[in-house]
C-alpha cells in the first residue's frame, strides 16, 4: 500500500519517463513534422493494457493510443519483438499516425510487465496524394499504406517505406518511434525495481494505486457538478457544398458519473469525416480533462466514470473500410466543441486547419492555429492550437530552409475574435508562395459556420481561404505553380458574457 507522499512520487516518476520518451523521439526524429511541430506522442500501460500515464502531447493521439495496445495484447509477445500499426480499425486513427507499441518484461525474465507506446503523424504514408490527406478521398484505401497490427524489425521497415514518399524520412522517423519505446521500456524497468528494494510492493500493485487515484478525483469533480441533462448540437461542412452534416449530444450527469450519447448524429458518409470509436472517445475524453481537473494524472482509471453510447454506422463510430483522414483531425475537434458547449463553454476555432503540400521531391503537412474560446474570467488565448491539436508551428527559418516554399506573411488576424465580457482568441493569417511545382491538399472546417460564443458572448469569425486572392472551399485539394500563393485566415474564438 503506497501512501500519499508515495503516490505522488510514484506518478511523477511515470510522467517523467513518459516526458523523457517524448524528448528522444522529438530530437531523434527526421522529419520536420516531429522535430519541429512535434506531432507525436509517448505513453506507458500496465500488462492487461491499461493505460498508466501518458506525456502531455496530442490530445488525439494520447485518449486514443489505449486502442492501439489492446489491438495487440493478445499476441504472444517476445523480448526485443515491437509492433507497428496505422489502421483506423484495428487500433489507429488515420493513416499518417503510426504506432509502434513495445512490450517491457521485468529484467532478464519472461515476465511482462507492461508496454511502451508512441504514436507519430509521419509526413507520408503513401496513397493518391502527397501528404496522404486527400481532401476528397472516399475510401481508406485512397489514403495510403493501411498496417495491421504486424511484428517490427527492419525487413519491415524496408517493405512499408518502400511505399511511401521519400522512404528515409520514414525510415528514420520509424527508429526514432522504437528508440523512445526502450527508453520507456528502461524507464519501468527502472521504477519496478526501485518499488521492490523500498518496501516489496509490485510494479501492478503501485500502478493499480495510480489508476485508482484518477478515478476518485474525477469522481468528484463529477459529483461537484450539478446533475441532470444537457444537450448540444452543431455540424461539420459536407465537402462540395453538401448538406451540413449534423452532430448531437445529450450529456447527463448521474452523481459520479457521466454518460455521453450522440444518437442523432450524421451517418456515416461518403467522404473523410468519418472517424473511427477510439477518436471520438479520445475527444471526449480530452473534455472531460478541461471540464474536471487537469491536474488529476491521465490514466486509464480517470476515464472509468465516463460511459460513451454512439450508434455503429454514424459518422462517429464509421464501419472498417471508410475514409478517415479528415475524421481524426475535424471530426474530433468538432465532438470536443460539443461537449464543451454543452456545459456553457465558449468555443475555439474548432478546426486544425490542415494543410499538406509536395511533390516527388518532398512532402510537407501543417496545422495552423487559431482563436481559442474565451472563459469565465480571461479573454481567449491568440494564435494557438485549440483542443484536439498541441503541436506547435514550424519556425519560419526551419520551413523556408527545407523546402520549396516561402512564407510572404505569417501574423494575428486581429479582431476575429467574438467580443463579450471576456474576448475570444484571435486567429493567425499564414500566407505561402510556392518556389516548385506541387500539390496542395487543404482540409478546414469552420468556414460557413462560426465557433460560438457563451453566454451573451459574439461569435468568432470564421476561416477564410485563398489562392491568389480568389476564394476558395475549406476542404480542397489542386495544385499550385511557381509563384502562386495560398492564404489561410483561421477563425477566431467565441467570446463569453455580454460585453
Amino acid at each position: 500500500m503506497l501512501d500519499a507522499i508515495e503516490l505522488q512520487v510514484l506518478a511523477g516518476g511515470l510522467r517523467a519517463a513518459c516526458e523523457e520518451m517524448g524528448v528522444v523521439l522529438i530530437h531523434s526524429a527526421y522529419s520536420s513534422n516531429i522535430k519541429e511541430r512535434r506531432d507525436a506522442s509517448t505513453a506507458l500501460f500496465d500488462a492487461d493494457g491499461q493505460m498508466v500515464m501518458q506525456a502531455e502531447h496530442i490530445p488525439v493521439h494520447l485518449g486514443a493510443m489505449p486502442a492501439a495496445v489492446a489491438a495487440v495484447l493478445d499476441q504472444t509477445h517476445a523480448p526485443g519483438v515491437s509492433w507497428i500499426l496505422n489502421d483506423p480499425f484495428a487500433g489507429g486513427t488515420h493513416l499518417p499516425d503510426i504506432t509502434v507499441v513495445t512490450p517491457v518484461f521485468a529484467g532478464e525474465s519472461d515476465q511482462l510487465i507492461g508496454f511502451a507506446a508512441s504514436r507519430a503523424h509521419h509526413a507520408d504514408v503513401g496513397g493518391r496524394v502527397p501528404g496522404s490527406m486527400p481532401a476528397d478521398s472516399r475510401t481508406l484505401a485512397e489514403e495510403g499504406v493501411v498496417i495491421s497490427p504486424r511484428p517490427l524489425d527492419e525487413p519491415t521497415i524496408d517493405e512499408l517505406v518502400a511505399r511511401m514518399r521519400q522512404p528515409h524520412e520514414r525510415r528514420a522517423d520509424l527508429r526514432a518511434q522504437l528508440a523512445a519505446n526502450h527508453v520507456g521500456a528502461v524507464r519501468l524497468r527502472e521504477i519496478a525495481g526501485r518499488l521492490e528494494q523500498a518496501g516489496g510492493t509490485s510494479l501492478r500493485e503501485a500502478t493499480d494505486a495510480v489508476l485508482d487515484y484518477s478515478e476518485r478525483r474525477t469522481r468528484a469533480c463529477l459529483a461537484a457538478l450539478p446533475d441532470g441533462v444537457r444537450e448540444a448540437e452543431d455540424v461539420l461542412e459536407a465537402p462540395g457544398g453538401g448538406e451540413d452534416l449534423v452532430l448531437r449530444l445529450r450529456a447527463s450527469v448521474e452523481g459520479e458519473r457521466l454518460v455521453l450519447d450522440f444518437a442523432g448524429s450524421a451517418a456515416q458518409h461518403e467522404g473523410n469525416l468519418n472517424c473511427p470509436l477510439a477518436v471520438t472517445l479520445s475527444a471526449c475524453l480530452f473534455a472531460v480533462r478541461v471540464l474536471t481537473d487537469p491536474d488529476i494524472p491521465p490514466t486509464a482509471g480517470a476515464y472509468r466514470p465516463i460511459e460513451l453510447r454512439v450508434p455503429e454506422g454514424t459518422l462517429l463510430n464509421a464501419r472498417p473500410g471508410a475514409a478517415v483522414a479528415a475524421g481524426n483531425v475535424e471530426t474530433s475537434s468538432r465532438i470536443a466543441d460539443l461537449v464543451l458547449s454543452a456545459f456553457g463553454r465558449a468555443q475555439g476555432q474548432g478546426t486544425m486547419n490542415n494543410l499538406t503540400l509536395g511533390n516527388p521531391d518532398f512532402t510537407y503537412y501543417e496545422t495552423l492555429g487559431g482563436g481559442q474560446g474565451a472563459c469565465t474570467d480571461a479573454d481567449g488565448p491568440s494564435g494557438v492550437h485549440v483542443a484536439m491539436s498541441n503541436t506547435l508551428n514550424t519556425p519560419i527559418e526551419a520551413l523556408e530552409r527545407e523546402f520549396p516554399l516561402r512564407v510572404i506573411e505569417y501574423a494575428l488576424r486581429r479582431g476575429s475574435g467574438g467580443a463579450g465580457a471576456h474576448r475570444g482568441g484571435d486567429g493567425v493569417v499564414r500566407e505561402l508562395q510556392a518556389l516548385a511545382d506541387m500539390t496542395f491538399s487543404l482540409i478546414g472546417e469552420r468556414r460557413l459556420h462560426a465557433p460560438h460564443g457563451a453566454h451573451g458572448g459574439d461569435d468568432g469569425r470564421p476561416a477564410r481561404d485563398l489562392l491568389d486572392g480568389d476564394p476558395l472551399p475549406g476542404k480542397v485539394t489542386g495544385t499550385l505553380s511557381p509563384g502562386q500563393r495560398l492564404r489561410i485566415e483561421t477563425p477566431g474564438g467565441g467570446g463569453y458574457g455580454d460585453a
